[in-house]
């Protein structure tokens, strides 16, 4: 019989009117990897941070090891035998990777001085004990961010993990890193019998790694499968309670006349550094053009300066033929271009404001919805947002609501369903479904390749490979501020990964 590392037992989560668990029952095997996956909101996270001990359950009973967890705090499943690596991780940047890994247990010289020696010699013991290769001396800031990843998991082993949770693991990794993870995931699991918990959004990942896999929806457990049983297609339709098609994004007509053309632009970031190096690329109506670049590369500078919300070094945006450099947002929108920010909160929506009024925001003053310049035509702007609402599958109570008080999914349908209802030939998406589930993902990717077959010209900006794959019929890969690849399908997510790292650059600029 198979040990259990985990068991649930009727676990239920109440928030202020909200039910985040309801009634999950579960046992989770010694020595397997075990996904778990659901639409956001499904309650995947709220039911590990039970286990973790950051949440404490309204109802129910948590057992590990065949211990019964009495107390819900980190400290107590620490002591159990859990770790959890969250999404952001929580690491002091300006510590070394040993001071990071023995933090809140630091080894000490005569029960007082921090023994620097011994945190180092402890942590080249663990990287040789379990093959995640990081130097002990290394600062933490100076790291690429998959080998910050390898730093919390050996925090979490210092710790004596024997169970460790993964949230969204791969979220920002490259396609290598990816691998590498795996590769430690497999080794811990099949030498040191430890069980793994993934909490993932890509269903080709939990194929990739997992031996079974739970999927919730509305807060409850519909299913656990072993994952040789099942497909992606399978997994996608018990999350969102539909048969979900994942057929292949039919894209129609040849490119034509280049709409967005960037020339030799130089832009800098916040801290005054060159972030955009003398970069190159156009897009053509009736194309999308896939940027590919690990966080941190350039890509948001670029997205802002093609748009106006960053100033220009140097060099030149063209859009529809007309010379859009140093122009604001406003006037560039003028000249025919829509755009999906990449961070809805910050610069796509109005939290306070309706969903009518985030719908009409840019068209409040065109003639249909005024009269005399001053007098708004309430019933055509009502009519207006209903109809929005519904072509663009907008859930929740209304278009009177207050868009803060949605789901991210919906946030964002409400921002695509204002921009590509400007009908513009060209469109910046950046980020698109970023926090979307699965059933949102499938129709907004339907509506940017419908804008696309309409002879828009569309550059995307997405940190999910498998999306810039999907949706592009271009892709350049971004490093440091500077195009080192581009590349047309079938795609070879490693020739990419190289490029997204600098290790590849042909010195093609897309300017085809």
């Amino acid at each position: 019989m198979d040990e259990i590392a985990v068991r649930f037992e009727h676990i239920s989560m109440a928030f202020p009117g909200v039910l985040a668990n309801d009634d999950v029952s579960l046992d989770i095997k010694k020595g397997e990897v075990f996904a778990l996956v659901g639409e956001n909101g499904a309650g995947k996270s709220t039911l590990m941070n039970v286990l973790y001990g950051i949440n404490t359950p309204t109802d129910g009973r948590v057992f590990i090891k065949g211990r019964e967890m009495t107390d819900f705090d980190p400290k107590t499943a620490i002591s159990m035998g859990v770790g959890m690596v969250h999404q952001h991780f929580m690491l002091v940047p300006s510590f070394t990777v040993a001071q990071n890994i023995v933090l809140s247990r630091e080894p000490r010289k005569g029960k007082v001085f921090f023994d620097n020696a011994a945190a180092q010699r402890k942590t080249r013991e663990l990287v040789e004990e379990y093959g995640l290769e990081v130097d002990p001396a290394e600062p933490v800031e100076e790291l690429s961010v998959g080998l910050q990843q390898r730093v919390e998991i050996l925090k979490t082993l210092y710790r004596g993990a024997e169970i460790l949770i993964l949230d969204e693991p791969t979220a920002v990794l490259t396609p290598q890193e990816t691998d590498e993870l795996f590769a430690v995931i497999r080794r811990v699991v099949r030498e040191k019998g430890m069980t793994v918990i993934i909490i993932t959004h890509k269903l080709y990942e939990v194929m990739a790694i997992s031996d079974r896999v739970g999927v919730m929806r509305k807060g409850a457990l519909v299913g656990v499968r072993n994952t040789s049983d099942v497909d992606e297609r399978t997994l996608a339709s018990m999350m969102v309670g539909r048969p979900m098609l994942y057929d292949e994004l039919e894209k129609t007509g040849a490119p034509g006349d280049v709409m967005i053309q960037v020339q030799n632009l130089t832009v800098r970031d916040n801290r005054g550094l060159t972030a955009v190096d003398g970069l190159s690329l156009s897009v053509r109506a009736g194309e999308v053009l896939g940027i590919a670049a690990i966080e941190g590369n350039g890509q948001s500078e670029l997205i802002e300066a093609i748009t106006g919300m960053r100033k220009i070094e140097s060099g030149h945006v063209t859009i529809c033929g007309q010379d859009a450099t140093g122009l604001s947002p406003g006037a560039i929108r003028d000249l025919g271009l829509a755009h999906v920010p990449e961070d809805r909160l910050a610069t796509g929506l109005s939290r306070d404001a309706t969903v009518t009024d985030n719908l009409l925001t840019g068209k409040q003053r065109r003639p249909e919805f005024n009269r005399f310049r001053f007098h708004q035509r309430t019933s055509t702007i009502e009519r207006y947002a209903r109809e929005l609402y519904e072509k663009f599958d907008i859930r929740g109570a209304g278009t009177d609501v207050t868009v803060g008080s949605m789901s991210g999914g919906n946030m964002q349908k409400v921002v695509i369903a204002r921009e590509f209802s400007f009908d513009s030939p060209v469109l910046i998406v950046a980020q698109p479904t970023r926090g979307v589930d699965v059933g949102a993902i499938e129709f907004i990717h339907s509506r940017i390749i419908a804008r696309r077959n309409a002879g828009c010209a569309i550059l995307l900006c997405s940190a999910d490979l498998d999306e810039v794959f999907r949706l592009s019929d271009r892709i350049v890969t971004l490093y440091e501020g500077k195009i080192t690849g581009e590349y047309t399908g079938p795609y070879s997510k490693q020739e990419i990964g190289l490029g997204m790292t600098g290790a590849r650059h042909d010195g093609k600029e897309a300017a085809s």
